[in-house]
């Protein structure tokens, strides 16, 4: 930690700093009663599409798929009690992941060109936690002045029950392709705002697609998309610690404003780009060598 007029500020600990404890603070918080990581592989998820009019006629067009971008935009947890083993949970989680994914049609005219689409894929997975034991019921109310506070009233401000938190790295696209079946899907349980993003990457689709474009086929095609993705799943309840503190946690310094009269002042803090102009080489790049020692370049199979 820094020092400034003997106050301790956010920071390394020192031995010098532990004197300076003032009192021990009874604080709530949410601790974690367990977590795990997942890495998984979401292979060959079928791609949902809104209008299936439009999607059929530019899936028979299409001569390849390229998967260009994925993000997850909404996750549904459920936390149930495990039978037969105390202080144990089962957490379903629903992943909502947008796919972008870039469609090359070969035109009548020559050439191909590119219709960019979105479509949606969903991937369940199911986990055991510990969640541990507890159905304390918590009252809170808002502080309304000279008259009766408000009552808050929540589900989750009411109990104490486990409560299950998914943190969500940004997946990658490995892949798509378009294969000669169909399976049944619908929209039932995919969040409003989802459908609606979908439908206005669709403004842009046109859907004249000649009978030279689509070689005449008229299949029920779809496509395939393989995501990876990266997260973190926990259990946690509301508890109340008792921590050591040293005093409020009072900002040090001034905040940095711009305004017409100083954004010259402002921008002369900011660092020349280099990297932008120049990219780093490999040697250079961290964990770059270190990555090309852990494994050869493998010759990726079609299918």
């Amino acid at each position: 930690m820094s020092h400034k007029d003997n106050t301790v500020v956010a920071g390394p600990i020192s031995e010098r700093d532990l004197s300076r404890l003032r009192e021990a603070v009874c604080i709530q918080v949410e601790k974690i009663y367990d977590s795990c990581r997942e890495k998984d592989c979401v292979e060959d998820a079928p791609v949902l599409f809104r209008h299936p009019e439009k999607i059929q006629k530019l899936l028979n067009a299409a001569i390849n798929v390229k998967a260009r971008s994925a993000e997850v935009r909404d996750v549904y947890a459920d936390v149930e009690e495990l039978p037969f083993k105390r202080g144990f949970y089962t957490v379903d989680v629903k992943y909502f992941i947008k796919v972008v994914l870039d469609f090359f049609v070969p035109s009548n005219r020559g050439g191909t060109r590119i219709v960019t689409v979105p479509g949606l894929v969903l991937f369940d997975k199911k986990v055991i936690l510990f969640g541990s034991e507890g159905h304390v019921k918590i009252f809170k109310s808002h502080f309304t002045e000279k008259g009766i506070d408000t009552q808050i009233r929540s589900d989750l401000q009411q109990d104490n029950l486990p409560i299950s938190k998914i943190e969500v790295a940004e997946p990658i696209a490995l892949s798509a392709r378009i294969v000669e079946e169909k399976h049944k899907c619908c929209f039932d349980s995919v969040p409003r705002f989802i459908m609606d993003e979908l439908d206005r990457g669709y403004d842009d689709l046109d859907d004249d697609f000649t009978a030279a474009e689509t070689g005449n086929r008229f299949t029920e095609r779809e496509v395939l998309a393989s995501i990876g993705l990266f997260s973190i799943i926990k259990l946690v309840r509301f508890v109340q610690l008792l921590v050591p503190a040293f005093d409020f946690c009072v900002p040090n310094r001034e905040c940095i404003a711009a305004t017409e009269e100083n954004a010259c002042d402002l921008f002369d803090t900011i660092d020349f780009p280099f990297d932008e102009f120049f990219p780093p080489q490999k040697f250079d790049f961290p964990g770059a060598v270190e990555a090309e020692g852990k494994g050869k370049c493998r010759e990726e199979s079609g299918r």
